[in-house]
């Protein structure tokens, strides 16, 4: 009786993640450029925070923040909200000879659910001689809340007790039956071998800040992932934020090659296509 609880209360709370929040449409800023090795964030940090409930429903605030250590030329950051696996937000802003960037917004919820924000840290240098430098920093923070009829409005990021234990496991094995089906259907359909790649759940990329990819060392990793965030930008993130009719959409799919020469983005886009990104580049570069 009390899984069946948990799941009715889980499966109340996804009917809710149709509703998606996005900001509105920005310049399209994000590339790549060398990195400039002067100039580096200070702050850098994503922040998920539950609210008080009001009327049977729940708020989370959902925020991002970073500031470099000096004014440069062109600051932006991107963020991205899933709930249960599902795209639930998008939030973007640039602002021209800026340290700082803040986000914030607030999302209503009703039911348990799993939350999670990635949020990409850019910013160009420009300088007199007219070469563009870059840098940039990934930021992470995820966050259970259960809104159960039998106990009050919670919230852990990593369990300690054992009704934490029980909530984590239940949610978790319901989003990873639908993510899991959800991917296998896009790599059948691009016709992917499961033995060549090692498998990214965009959410998990913020690793790779202190991990390196397979075959590249920390230089080549920084590289790839800049221009990984450039691609996602213009093929993904712009899309979604220029469409007003969104269909549901789950955490893409990053299939890096074993091999360090390429890789692939897997995910559904706005119109609900599935689609695939691909990147290549060398391991001498």
């Amino acid at each position: 009786m009390r899984y069946l609880t948990i799941a009715l209360t889980l499966f109340t709370g996804m009917i809710l993640m149709l509703l998606i929040h996005f900001t509105s449409p920005t310049q399209t800023t994000v590339k790549y450029f060398p990195f400039d090795e002067n100039v580096v964030f200070e702050k850098s940090e994503t922040e998920l925070t539950l609210l008080d409930n009001k009327n049977e429903h729940y708020i989370v605030r959902w925020i991002s923040d970073s500031k470099t250590n000096n004014t440069i030329y062109l600051r932006q950051d991107l963020s991205l909200l899933y709930v249960d696996g599902l795209l639930k937000g998008l939030q973007s802003k640039w602002r021209e000879n800026e340290s700082d960037i803040s986000l914030e917004s607030d999302i209503h919820g009703e039911g348990s659910s799993y939350y999670q924000s990635i949020t990409y840290h850019h910013g160009e240098v420009h300088y007199k001689n007219n070469s563009i430098k870059s840098l940039n920093r990934m930021s992470y923070d995820e966050m259970y809340v259960i809104d159960s009829e039998h106990s009050s409005l919670f919230t852990f990021r990593k369990p300690k007790e054992e009704q934490q234990i029980e909530w984590k496991d239940t949610l978790d094995h319901t989003i990873s039956q639908q993510l899991h089906y959800h991917w296998h259907n896009l790599i059948n359909h691009f016709q992917l071998n499961y033995d060549d790649f090692l498998f990214v759940p965009l959410t998990e990329l913020y690793q790779f800040e202190t991990r390196n990819l397979p075959n590249l060392d920390k230089n080549q990793t920084r590289k790839v992932i800049a221009q990984l965030w450039e691609g996602l930008y213009a093929n993904y993130i712009l899309p979604f934020q220029e469409t007003e009719t969104i269909q549901k959409s789950y955490i893409p799919l990053i299939l890096f090659s074993k091999t360090g020469d390429r890789l692939y983005v897997l995910f559904q886009d706005q119109h609900g296509e599935m689609r695939q990104l691909i990147q290549t580049y060398s391991i001498n570069n």
